[in-house]
């Protein structure tokens, strides 16, 4: 189903290209500005059928950062699963590579492309290897703020104030990934570990109809209070995530089974079919039945491909 791959154009996307030229004229006679600088830029949010192969590899350096949904990265013959709250950072190369997000869960990144006078000896001096697969790290505020600022900053045009202080953000910005533990609030931390637990908690009543109010009793916090919190960290309403794990569950059903979807409704909590449809193709873009027909064509496509 190569017509449903997509490089760009997600609903909320923000995505900047710094013009070669633009770049050059800062980076020529700056000796700093040399060693690091920004050269893509870009929030794919829920990413539906986002794929991306660069045959000759990538001269950027390239990191993705994952904060919901899933992906997945191929490099050569090695393939990368990429989730919630995980990052890949991979090194220029030559190598045949291609990315992309989940189908039945898409992803939603961030992610930035940067070079540098020696990335080489970059990329050496901080270990940065082309096989080493997503890394894990607790929720990093400080980089998505760094990267709002970096974006906010280009948004205003490319003048050298602006493309220099942009890079003098990326230092920083790669600071908190490389260097996670340096930039973690304790408290930030255990309210994200009791959100963490309260995912769980959907998780293992997927099939229930949970307010707002049960969540927010189980940790014993104020409804807003914990909304304010679970959308902070999800960028989601705790009512919204629950839905995307019922319709992420729903898709697994439609394309492993044969239940038919008045029973998955009713098995997710919905005693009405008809409005579980709705919010499947809400969410999905496609109806239940539509989704199972295109996700069965498709695997017929790869296995025929394989043979």
């Amino acid at each position: 189903m190569n017509e449903m791959k997509r490089r760009d154009g997600f609903e909320g996307e923000k995505y900047i290209a710094i013009p070669e030229l633009a770049l050059r004229k800062v980076t020529r006679g700056n000796s700093l500005m040399q060693q690091l600088y920004v050269t893509y830029i870009g929030y794919f949010p829920k990413a539906t059928y986002h794929y991306r192969e660069r045959l000759k590899g990538c001269k950027d350096n390239i990191l993705i950062y994952c904060i919901r949904g899933r992906g997945w990265f191929k490099i050569n013959n090695q393939h990368f699963d990429i989730g919630p709250n995980e990052y890949i950072m991979v090194p220029s190369t030559k190598v045949h590579m291609k990315y992309g997000a989940d189908e039945t869960d898409p992803w939603t990144i961030y992610w930035v492309h940067f070079s540098g006078k020696d990335m080489e000896a970059f990329n050496k001096d901080f270990g940065i290897d082309l096989y080493q697969g997503a890394k894990e790290i607790m929720f990093n505020e400080k980089g998505l703020e760094l990267w709002e600022a970096m974006y906010n900053n280009l948004a205003l045009g490319y003048s050298e104030d602006n493309l220099t202080n942009t890079n003098l953000c990326l230092y920083h910005f790669l600071a908190t990934f490389l260097y996670p533990e340096k930039h973690t609030n304790v408290k930030i931390q255990d309210e994200k570990n009791m959100i963490k637990d309260i995912i769980l908690y959907m998780q293992d009543n997927i099939n229930e109809k949970l307010t707002i109010e049960q969540l927010a009793k189980r940790i014993d916090f104020s409804t807003s209070h914990f909304s304010s919190l679970f959308k902070k960290a999800t960028g989601m309403s705790p009512l919204d995530y629950f839905i995307h794990l019922k319709m992420q569950k729903a898709c697994i059903m439609l394309y492993t089974t044969e239940v038919k979807v008045k029973d998955i409704a009713i098995g997710l909590g919905y005693d009405d079919p008809f409005h579980f449809s709705r919010i499947f193709k809400k969410n999905m873009n496609v109806s239940p039945n539509q989704y199972r027909i295109l996700r069965r064509n498709k695997g017929e496509d790869e296995i025929s491909e394989e043979e």
